[in-house]
């Protein structure tokens, strides 16, 4: 009751301490995020090194068991779960929360490029960092033109999204073309030469790959990168001594085949690219959508007669209805709780206590969003155990 009788006797002071308290619920407000349901952000990470031809057992021994005890010792891991399959091992990392992800997936890059003991034939183990993701609305861009165009018309929707600051977007219904080598038994006979040899000069031949760096500006790169039927083909595979040269076209077949669709999207009897855009964890989802939508209504007036770019699935719209329900239902009921409180108080009473309500409210705002800023500063700061604390320790194995 002291407390009571204190803003009493003050009345400035309650003034005073109510619009400090609406201010910072207006502040906080700003720092709302609208989303679909609440961001639950696990920093992981897997890492996937394939062995062909190895059973499980063979696996867990020589790829699992090996790797296991360097990436235990990294700082910040709270469970590793491994499992080995037939051909494959994976281990799969989960962090302490407030970690850096960016940090943490090097750091295990570099544990696992100091693991020398793997198989020989074994290929290099393969780090990637769980990415969280949140869907906001899929848009269609669909028309009657031909699948390359409408990839092509994606491709040039996606560029604006990120050049407007949406930088997760991936497109589905589309089959990337491959190129297909086919080397018969009986030309690696006549030409005295094993497939290992054909792959190993394709491969060395259809990338460029970093060589330096010239001064300040410039980066260096060796090799010719190659994708069409015709370079590959020319590619050398030996050279004769009297100047011959023995090329893929001699040996093997070359082809464009279009990789198996899984999945295929169409607007009635018109093909369709499907882009997924997604939000971060800090990204605001009614934001993002009209963003999105701003963009194709922008990029629909360049497009060809019949190209459409629709938004389909839009969970921000879902979350505006709930949104705007939320308010209608806060504005009734601060209206029959004014109007009850007239009917039996005087309206000066009635008033100030109904305006307690909303003020309540964004004391509430506040007090939240303060609170989740500081649990977020608490998780960065570098978390040191203190002297005597025992520390894991795995035996060599």
């Amino acid at each position: 009751m002291g407390l009571v009788r204190y803003f009493i006797r003050h009345r400035t002071a309650a003034n005073l301490l109510m619009v400090v308290l609406l201010a910072a619920g207006l502040i906080a407000a700003f720092d709302m995020r609208a989303q679909y349901f609440p961001a639950i952000v696990q920093s992981e990470a897997s890492v996937t090194a394939a062995w062909s031809g190895a059973g499980a057992e063979d696996v867990d021994r020589a790829v699992v068991q090996v790797l296991e005890p360097s990436l235990l010792t990294l700082d910040g891991v709270a469970a590793v779960t491994s499992r080995a399959l037939e051909g494959r091992a994976v281990i799969d990392l989960e962090f302490e929360p407030g970690i850096d992800l960016g940090v943490a997936e090097k750091e295990v890059q570099a544990a696992v490029d100091g693991v020398t003991s793997l198989p020989e034939t074994a290929e290099e183990p393969v780090v990637s960092a769980g990415v969280w993701r949140d869907r906001v609305t899929d848009v269609l861009i669909s028309g009657p033109v031909g699948v390359d165009q409408l990839a092509r018309f994606a491709d040039e929707y996606i560029a604006r999204l990120f050049a407007a600051g949406i930088t997760r977007a991936t497109v589905t219904g589309i089959a990337s073309p491959g190129i297909v080598v086919e080397v018969p038994s009986t030309a690696l006979m006549q030409h005295d030469i094993t497939m290992r040899e054909v792959a190993d000069a394709i491969a060395s031949a259809v990338a460029d790959v970093p060589a330096g760096e010239l001064g300040q500006e410039a980066r260096l790169r060796t090799g010719t990168e190659r994708r069409s039927v015709a370079e590959i083909e020319a590619i050398s595979l030996r050279s004769g001594a009297d100047g011959s040269t023995l090329a893929v076209a001699d040996v093997a077949t070359v082809r464009v085949t279009a990789a198996n669709a899984v999945r295929a999207a169409f607007v009635g009897p018109d093909p369709a690219m499907s882009i997924r855009v997604d939000r971060s964890a800090e990204g605001d989802a009614i934001d993002i959508q009209a963003t999105v939508a701003e963009v194709a209504a922008a990029y629909q007036v360049g497009l060809p007669p019949g190209v459409t770019v629709d938004l389909v699935r839009t969970r921000a719209e879902q979350i505006s209805d709930r949104l705007i329900l939320l308010l209608d239902n806060a504005t009734s009921g601060l209206l029959l709780v004014l109007l009850v409180l007239f009917l039996f108080l005087n309206a000066r009473t009635a008033f100030w206590v109904a305006t307690g309500i909303p003020i309540a409210m964004w004391c509430r705002k506040a007090s939240t969003t303060g609170c989740a800023s500081w649990a977020n500063r608490r998780r960065r700061l570098p978390k040191t155990p203190p002297p005597g604390w025992p520390v894991r320790s795995l035996p060599h194995r």
